[in-house]
């Protein structure tokens, strides 16, 4: 997405359900993740900094330490400095822009609320904070309730807000509907600002050929109600979107059909070139009358 619409052009309003406070560090991981692959300091885990070192976490465990959830040094770093600037009183919003300035971002990577919303799964009679259910739950087991915790009494920052009102294009990731996508809208004026958004709202399927390549997507949508299909999640965004890309047909829904299977660099940049002509051709067909 950064090569096909810019660096300076580009917002990305991220998923903080998932964060955790552990080892003295605010962990924000999807935050995090978007950042690294963004500054392509992505590791081929996918899920940390390249080249980091884990002395730390290995210092712990010769102390005695029970270590289920892996931070490199610099990762742990990053989230050591965070939660001392968020101590001080400082915004999420802006401590987590100090980082990306530090990785050398020019895009913008925006908290969705800077109160704490936090994702918590019941699965098997145990609830989990979403990290522990997919860590060392391995996302198994039959999920039975999913709460955003926290997401009543927050809100969505000033910056999110103006990026939603400012938006030419508005892309939904491929990301779990329900756990990634989720924990957004459940908070309060997120759905709001999308319906009110001049931009079309275009949502990615998280599906290839049907299937779920990684992660317990199946899991949440079959808790939610709804079909392990694109016709599913399309079912679950109901009005917020305008159309969604899957490879699959999705009757009843604007929608283009192409492969969305991203497994290397020219596969991304494809699909998301894809994506924002999609979107502007609904733009185009808006300012003419010929979709409505």
């Amino acid at each position: 997405m950064l090569d096909v619409v810019g660096s300076e052009r580009l917002t990305v309003i991220a998923n903080t359900g998932d964060d955790v406070e552990i080892y003295g560090a605010h962990v924000s991981p999807d935050p995090d993740l978007v950042s690294f692959w963004l500054a392509d300091q992505i590791d081929a885990r996918g899920w940390g900094l390249e080249g980091d070192s884990f002395r730390v976490m290995d210092a712990l465990r010769g102390l005695g330490e029970e270590i289920w959830f892996n931070l490199g040094d610099r990762d742990l770093a990053m989230g050591i400095q965070r939660a001392a600037a968020l101590a001080a009183g400082t915004r999420l919003t802006e401590a987590h822009a100090a980082l990306t300035r530090h990785l050398g971002l020019r895009a913008k990577v925006l908290p969705m609320s800077d109160q704490p919303v936090r994702t918590r799964v019941l699965a098997e009679g145990r609830w989990w904070t979403l990290q522990e259910f997919l860590i060392q739950a391995r996302g198994q087991g039959r999920i039975q309730d999913v709460r955003f915790v926290g997401a009543d009494a927050a809100q969505p920052t000033p910056e999110v807000l103006d990026a939603i009102e400012q938006a030419d294009i508005i892309v939904i990731g491929p990301s779990n509907p329900v756990i990634s996508i989720g924990p957004m809208l459940a908070v309060p004026g997120m759905g709001t600002a999308l319906r009110a958004a001049r931009a079309p709202v275009v949502a990615v399927s998280p599906l290839v050929g049907g299937q779920v390549l990684k992660g317990p997507t199946a899991g949440f949508l079959n808790w939610a109600g709804y079909a392990v299909s694109a016709s599913g999640v399309a079912a679950l965004y109901g009005e917020l979107i305008d159309a969604i890309v899957s490879d699959e047909q999705v009757p009843e829904t604007r929608s283009l059909q192409t492969s969305v299977l991203m497994d290397s660099a020219d596969t991304r940049r494809r699909l998301a070139a894809e994506t924002l002509d999609f979107a502007l051709a609904i733009t185009a067909a808006t300012a003419d009358g010929s979709f409505k």
